[in-house]
């Protein structure tokens, strides 16, 4: 049975991963190491709790001692590292906790990887180190034209900057010491169990309970949106297809805007659920600093190698999206308490 350390794996996208997997296989070991900090809920895994094939450890991906038992104790496989600190407004106000947990965090976990997979002439046959990021490493685009993995990399905020120094750390270790690793960009995602500081979640929570909605600047900012449940899918073609050292973009080519977003969930609640949701709910704030005007990925190389496609629309994900938040208004209420709220607590009016 292969197995697999996943970092982060009680945040959002690394719990989607996580069912994904053990949905998928039933001959894999899933080791789920997760700090559980604001982002990370446990209750994002409490249906697979007892599953013989999973096994959860509370902990830091900077801690060396912790990780270093993992792999003493088990023969991992593969690594899959989602862990990462991802709020960009949190990264302009503590810059030094994102460089700490993505880069060295990373770092720690490719040099323990290195040892226990290092043997003489190379590495042992069958491991991988995966390494998660997002298409905001390479800046921000124009009106046209896509990020290719081949777009250099240019970082706009302490957030994408620190993911930019943890990808070039994994391309070292490739480039210096061989060792099997590959690398993902992602669009942004969207789906079940998504931590309610990121857009769709909040626009969602906030209309159910008819607090403003906040648009930064003018909301005319582009995103390509990829529901993360092809991501997942993605992620573990590239582990079992990828070729080593090689970075796959992985993108939904499902471009709106932020206002588009905003009220494509309006009109869905409003005509559904609520006729008090309305669009007197939108309110513009001041827009973010460095914020990125576009962004839009060509996942044509991940298409042509691995058979990769995004199945699911916009159209589609986004009403599953709603769907899941208002059957699981419960898990919803469980998490916009303390953190959540403070932080938010200047953005918009309750």
């Amino acid at each position: 049975m292969k197995t697999y350390l996943v970092t982060g794996g009680a945040g959002f996208i690394g719990a989607n991963f996580v069912h994904f997997m053990l949905n998928k296989y039933s001959d894999i070991n899933i080791i789920n190491l997760d700090k559980l900090t604001y982002a990370g809920n446990l209750e994002n895994l409490k249906d697979i709790e007892a599953n013989k094939n999973y096994s959860f450890v509370q902990g830091d991906i900077c801690d060396k001692k912790l990780v270093e038992k993992l792999f003493a104790e088990n023969e991992i496989d593969y690594v899959v590292n989602f862990a990462a600190e991802s709020h960009v407004d949190r990264s302009i106000k503590e810059p030094e906790i994102f460089v700490k947990t993505n880069v060295l965090g990373t770092v720690n976990l490719l040099n323990i990887a290195k040892n226990a997979w290092q043997v003489e002439g190379g590495f042992k046959q069958g491991k991988k180190f995966m390494q998660v990021s997002t298409d905001e490493v390479y800046g921000s685009l124009g009106k046209t034209g896509y990020f290719l993995e081949t777009t250099p990399l240019d970082p706009h905020s302490p957030y994408s900057a620190s993911k930019t120094g943890s990808d070039l750390m994994v391309k070292a270790y490739f480039d210096t010491y061989k060792m099997p690793v590959n690398t993902t960009r992602c669009s942004n995602n969207y789906g079940p169990y998504q931590f309610p500081e990121k857009l769709i979640p909040l626009l969602i929570n906030n209309c159910l309970n008819h607090k403003n909605l906040p648009v930064y600047g003018d909301g005319m900012n582009i995103r390509d949106w990829l529901y993360v449940e092809d991501h997942c899918k993605a992620i573990d073609m590239v582990i079992n297809g990828g070729r080593i050292g090689q970075v796959y973009n992985i993108g939904g080519h499902n471009e709106r805007t932020n206002m588009q977003i905003v009220k494509t969930i309006i009109n869905y609640l409003n005509e559904n659920v609520d006729k008090e949701v309305t669009e007197k709910l939108i309110t513009y704030v001041e827009d973010r600093l460095g914020h990125d005007k576009r962004y839009g990925i060509d996942p044509t190389k991940i298409k042509d190698e691995l058979g990769w496609y995004p199945e699911t629309t916009f159209e589609v994900g986004i009403k599953k999206t709603i769907k899941w938040n208002l059957d699981n208004k419960q898990w919803m209420d469980n998490i916009t308490t303390g953190d959540y709220q403070n932080y938010y607590k200047n953005m918009y009016k309750k």
